[in-house]
Parts: structure tokens; C-alpha cells; sequence
């Protein structure tokens, strides 16, 4: 079995959203909010060892600051992207797709204009991983068990309608859970099996917090079996870079390329 593996997974997890966060502002301490919240939490609801908290993004770049004066959400989209991996014109703007600074390739570089004051817009946080092992050290302290953090966002597939959460930031656990190399019930060995669990976890998470109910935060039990006992590598390490992104050019790119090596060919009869 692969060191990486989970042993024993499990076969049954708890998923629910308390209530109690109020709006967050810059400054405020994150660890004390969700230290209160989950020790006014029934008994059952409680922080256990074990337990996975996933966050909003949202509230995580609220208490750090994240919040900007954009009159043009469009400018602040742009000040967040590295580069441009396609664009779309339709009835209501033009929809970019961007890697931003964190390496993620998604809509709008992660900017962020609902659930904010009017003329301003969020950023995600500078360093989700970073976050996360902050809020993951605070919570251990304050209450004395082994905990898991997941910091999520929401993001769209290039081959399926809608959204979902995934993670950008993770404390505690293991983000991909790596079976190659066991054997499925044929016994056939399993050559690529790497389940994204971070991303499963936030995923899980989204449906019990929702975009609109006050619910920033979500708890995970019964997954014990992911945590680590150090903070671990986070969930940039999810983030496909170098040769293992086999989609690296955005499409702009791509027709480009294609029309610079059709045009080379013109020009030199000899050339391929």
C-alpha cells in the first residue's frame, strides 16, 4: 500500500453548518469567533479530535483585509491575473477565465463582489494555506484536540455546467489520498487512483453552508483517517504546474501558436 493511502476509510461522515457567525470586518480575530461559535454549539456539535472545520474564503479575507475600493470590478480582475486563459463575450460582459496569483485558474481570479458593501469587492487571501495553519494552531490550542482546516471557493469545471467548492487552503490533513499501487476487488493494481479529497471535503462542506444562509463555516466528522499530525502541504499542492499541466495554454494561446506555426510553414516550403 502506498504510504500516502488512507487505511481505513471511512464509511459514514457527519456534515452540518452552526449559526452564530456574525459579519466579519478587517481585524477581527477568526480564531476567537469560531472558538466562541463552536463552544456555544450543543455538546454533540461540539470540536472533537478529528474533526475537519472548512471556512469560507469569504470571512478569511474579510478579518485580513481583503476588501478594496473597486468602482470597476473589471480593473481589480485584472490586477489579480497572471495570465489569461480564455475569454467570452455574452448579453451580459465578457466572462474572463484567469490564473490568478495563487496559481488557480478560475473565473474572475477569485474577485469576489457579492456579500460585500457596494463599491468594493473581496480578494481571496493571500496565503490560504497560510490561514489555514493559523486557524488550525488556534483552535488546537483553545480547545485541545487535533483538528483539520480547509479554506474553500468556489469554482467552475471547463468540462461541466455550475460551480462547486474546492479547497485553496488546508491545515491538518492529507489533501490527496493516493492509492496507486493497491489493488481494486479484481486485484488489479491501481495505476492512478488519487482521490482530490480536500476538494471533496469543501465540496461536502458547500452543501450544508450554501451562498446566502449566514453560514460560513461547516463541519467534517468522521474523516480521521486524512489527518496528519503536522500542518502538511497544503492544498496549493493540488495545483497541476510545469509538464503535469497538460492544458497550460488558454485558448487565446493556443490559436496564436497555431496560426505562428501555420504561417512559419507558408513561408518556409522546406520546414516539416
Amino acid at each position: 500500500m502506498s504510504a500516502a493511502a488512507s487505511p481505513w476509510p471511512s464509511p459514514e461522515i457527519r456534515v452540518w453548518a452552526p449559526d452564530g457567525i456574525t459579519e466579519v470586518a478587517p481585524g477581527d480575530d477568526l480564531v476567537m469567533l469560531l472558538g466562541a461559535l463552536f463552544e456555544a454549539a450543543t455538546p454533540g456539535q461540539r470540536l472533537r479530535d478529528g474533526d475537519i472545520v472548512v471556512v469560507t474564503s469569504k470571512i478569511v479575507s474579510k478579518a485580513e483585509g481583503r476588501i478594496v475600493a473597486a468602482a470597476d470590478r473589471e480593473q481589480a480582475i485584472t490586477d489579480e491575473t497572471v495570465r489569461v486563459v480564455a475569454t467570452r463575450e455574452h448579453a451580459g460582459g465578457t466572462t474572463r477565465i484567469v490564473e490568478n496569483r495563487l496559481g488557480l485558474v478560475m473565473a474572475a481570479a477569485g474577485v469576489d463582489a457579492s456579500n460585500t458593501a457596494e463599491g468594493t469587492v473581496l480578494l481571496l487571501p493571500i496565503d490560504p494555506d497560510a490561514s489555514a495553519r493559523a486557524l488550525r494552531g488556534g483552535l488546537q490550542e483553545r480547545f485541545g484536540v487535533r483538528l483539520g482546516v480547509v479554506v474553500t471557493d468556489t469554482a467552475g469545471r471547463p468540462w461541466r455546467l455550475g460551480q462547486t467548492d474546492i479547497a485553496i487552503g488546508a491545515a491538518g490533513l492529507r489533501v490527496i489520498d493516493d492509492v496507486r499501487g493497491t489493488v481494486d476487488t479484481f486485484g488489479r493494481i491501481l495505476q492512478s487512483s488519487m482521490a482530490a479529497v480536500a476538494d471533496e471535503i469543501a465540496a461536502a462542506a458547500e452543501l450544508v453552508k450554501g451562498k446566502a444562509t449566514g453560514r460560513p463555516v461547516a463541519l467534517v466528522r468522521g474523516l480521521a483517517h486524512l489527518m496528519t499530525a503536522e500542518d502538511g502541504p497544503g492544498a496549493r499542492s493540488l495545483v497541476r504546474v510545469g509538464p503535469d499541466d497538460m492544458f497550460a495554454s488558454g485558448s487565446a494561446e493556443a490559436y496564436a501558436r497555431g496560426w505562428k506555426d501555420a504561417t512559419d510553414g507558408a513561408a518556409d516550403p522546406d520546414r516539416g
